[in-house]
């Protein structure tokens, strides 16, 4: 005996309501009006770019470095208020945050 027929055994007179849909909130991240800095530099003999100056909080910030490398199909990480991605993908970075309407500005490279 599952629990809908436990419940319908104490309250026969109780008819259960339809369930409601639960809404999916799309996250909004905070356009900053001060531009994103991406700059390319090589750690270890590695290419690498880097995107820092976001003023929003760091949970928006991880998102954005998500999505990021969920487009690029690149390895990447979160640290320091800074986006580290794996290889020399400036333009197409710098692309990927124009579109969402970020301002960007190339430093270096």
């Amino acid at each position: 005996m599952d629990l809908q027929d436990q419940l319908k055994n104490l309250f026969p007179d109780h008819e259960p309501s339809p369930e409601e849909p639960i809404e999916e909130m799309t996250h909004e991240l905070y356009v900053q009006k001060e531009p994103m800095i991406c700059k390319f530099e090589k750690r270890k003999g590695k290419a690498t770019t880097i995107i820092e100056g976001y003023e929003g909080t760091d949970a928006d910030f991880k998102i954005l470095a998500k999505e990021i490398k969920t487009k690029l199909s690149v390895g990447g990480t979160f640290k320091d208020d800074s986006i580290i991605i794996q290889g020399d993908y400036l333009d197409k970075i710098m692309i990927i945050l124009k579109e969402k309407g970020f301002k960007v500005k190339r430093v270096g490279g």
